[in-house]
């Protein structure tokens, strides 16, 4: 049976689901069968995190449906919420916790959900790999100014910028994080709880860092990469930002914004997220 894979997010929990397009458990070809699979905050589940599944659209009277795949660590078992519910609820005892087994390289793994040994429907689980990054904003700015906000502005050589970085999976206990580009004269650091975090609500059940560093004087106008490294060494990830304008001098304004000249990749913080380029320095993983 086919699945159409999709995300979204609902109650604080992200939903894949897949709708099948083959014959229900009661053998109606238009029937279709909804099994979903739901991972805290949103995120895309990776090796050894927790899940669970739910399945809509079965007929009245089913009585439980057991769901596999080579992501999972064992079946799980779903039951309908009250007799004659077509909805489900899974059967565990008290406390326990359904996980994607640990090792598992990143990637997509099917899903199947079967009655008495008949497939009713099927998903495609995304699995990131362990430990990775989940950057939901990565941007530059002038010091003074908003990072991320609706003015277009390219820092001028020579002027004080402010770096801010949000992981939604931040490696426990990572306080810092190391920040190079051509741009600046030597690599600083950004940092959790910094007097340069602006508190956008944007960053919501994400790990803030932030810093500030000043450009070099003699950066020629262009577009250039900073680059963060996280995760101990492990993840790289990397933005680009366009310096233009004369060096700043004293009591000269630290950025320009005439001409369209714009910080390039800059997300809105009211409601915008950017997909920043990540390239993984990890060795890739053995196969599960």
């Amino acid at each position: 049976m086919a699945g159409i894979a999709m995300a979204t997010l609902l109650g604080g929990a992200a939903v894949a689901s897949a709708e099948g397009t083959g014959p229900a458990p009661g053998g109606s070809p238009s029937a279709a069968v909804r099994l979903e699979y739901h991972v805290p905050q949103g995120n895309t589940p990776e090796a050894g995190d927790a899940l669970w599944f739910s399945i809509e659209g079965m007929p009245p009277g089913w009585d439980k449906v057991e769901v596999t795949s080579p992501a999972l660590r064992e079946p799980v078992t779903l039951a309908p919420v009250r007799k004659g519910a077509t909805q489900s609820v899974q059967v565990d005892e008290a406390g326990t916790q359904h996980r994607i087994r640990s090792g598992l390289r990143p990637g997509t793994y099917p899903v199947v959900a079967t009655r008495h040994g008949r497939t009713v429907a099927t998903a495609r689980l995304k699995v990131a790999a362990e430990g990775s990054a989940q950057i939901d904003r990565f941007v530059l700015g002038p010091r003074d100014a908003f990072p991320g906000g609706d003015e277009p502005a390219s820092p001028r050589p020579g002027s004080d910028v402010r770096v801010v970085l949000t992981d939604l999976r931040a490696a426990p206990g990572e306080k810092y994080l190391t920040v190079t580009s051509p741009i600046f004269k030597d690599p600083f650091t950004i940092k959790t709880d910094s007097p340069d975090d602006p508190g956008c609500k944007c960053d919501d059940g994400g790990t803030v860092y932030a810093g500030h560093a000043r450009l070099r004087g003699d950066v020629p106008d262009g577009r250039y990469t900073v680059t963060v490294v996280s995760h101990h060494g492990q993840q790289t990830t990397e933005q680009h930002v366009t310096v233009a304008g004369r060096p700043v001098t004293d009591g000269a304004p630290s950025w320009a914004v005439a001409g369209g000249v714009a910080a390039a990749g800059l997300a809105l913080a009211s409601g915008g997220v950017f997909a920043a380029r990540r390239r993984r320095s990890r060795k890739a993983e053995p196969s599960a």
